[in-house]
């Protein structure tokens, strides 16, 4: 298992449930790349949905590459900064963007 679907796998275990009561949203993550893949989170009634491939309805769709992912998850490379470089493309809520970093441990 790469890097990246691991720490999918992991993701529910490791959010904050307080950080997400009253959240309803659908974070849809396309990472390019040998190790890359779709993945959508869901966050709903305080819970935490992973999904592979393609979310119906995303509220927030975040295009990156396997490279760059790896480099965000492991401290290496800061959101805002892969943002602000082209290394990440946002589409959707900006605001659930802002949250990413708290909620899921990212750059």
């Amino acid at each position: 298992m790469s890097e990246i679907a691991g720490f999918f796998e992991q993701m529910p275990g490791r959010v904050d449930k307080d950080k997400i009561a009253g959240m309803n949203a659908t974070y849809q993550f396309n990472i390019s790349g040998d190790n890359g893949g779709e993945w959508s989170v869901a966050i709903a009634n305080g819970d935490v949905t992973i999904g592979n491939g393609a979310a119906a309805s995303p509220n927030i769709t975040l295009t990156i590459s396997d490279e760059n992912f790896a480099n965000l998850i492991q401290g290496k490379l800061n959101g805002q900064t892969a943002f602000l470089t082209g290394k990440l493309k946002i589409q959707g809520d900006m605001t659930l963007a802002m949250k990413l970093q708290s909620l899921f441990s990212l750059g």
